[in-house]
């Protein structure tokens, strides 16, 4: 990455509330435990993104009404996400940062930590976008070099929580633009999702 260009990384988070977000997980797990959940991942996460040196730290809320800095830890700019599918959020959340390159990633990846970062800023150095792939056919991150204009078909026509998501993103790249690939990571968004993360824990301790 050329010196001088500010890295900026976007956390897309949904305020934990009972009964908003995580439907699958909760519909396999319980309301209550699936916001605790992720609850305290969310935390996690930030608590560990803000030890990555050097970038530009967002949180990109949903809904529109908690994006307000006093309920989000410091050190993070916050952005309303605002309307439309996930593809226009993220589109958008793209358009409205200053300058330099950009990576967003989502908020219910436990493995996610700050060297999985670097490694995408670092595949921007030499690709006009860099995608993280996650096993169900998804993408745990994107983004983007953002040294030429924001295409129109970007997000156009991805399948959203289908097993095409992340080929559907790859289409929607213009023609010639190198899309780097980083480590798959997995997210939690069902029952099984929960089952195989408690089991890496236990392994873990």
């Amino acid at each position: 990455m050329p010196p001088g260009r500010t890295q900026h990384l976007v956390v897309f988070v949904r305020a934990p509330r009972l009964g908003a977000g995580k439907r699958r997980l909760a519909r396999d797990i319980g309301a209550v435990p699936a916001v605790t959940f992720y609850r305290t991942e969310v935390a996690g996460l930030l608590r560990r993104l803000r030890r990555a040196p050097g970038l530009s730290l967002w949180l990109a809320v949903t809904p529109d009404r908690a994006a307000r800095p006093a309920r989000w830890p410091k050190g993070f700019r916050i952005l309303p996400q605002g309307r439309g599918d996930l593809g226009e959020r993220m589109a958008r959340a793209f358009r409205r940062l200053p300058p330099g390159p950009a990576v967003i990633v989502g908020s219910d990846i436990p493995d996610l930590g700050p060297e999985h970062v670097r490694a995408a800023f670092r595949a921007l150095g030499r690709s006009q976008a860099v995608i993280g792939p996650a096993g169900d056919g998804g993408y745990w991150l994107v983004g983007l070099a953002r040294t030429r204009p924001q295409p129109r078909t970007l997000f156009r026509g991805v399948r959203w929580s289908s097993p095409y998501a992340y080929e559907d993103t790859l289409a929607s790249l213009p023609r010639g633009w190198r899309a780097a690939r980083v480590m798959e990571l997995a997210d939690v968004d069902d029952g099984g999702d929960y089952g195989r993360w408690r089991e890496r824990r236990r392994g873990r301790r």
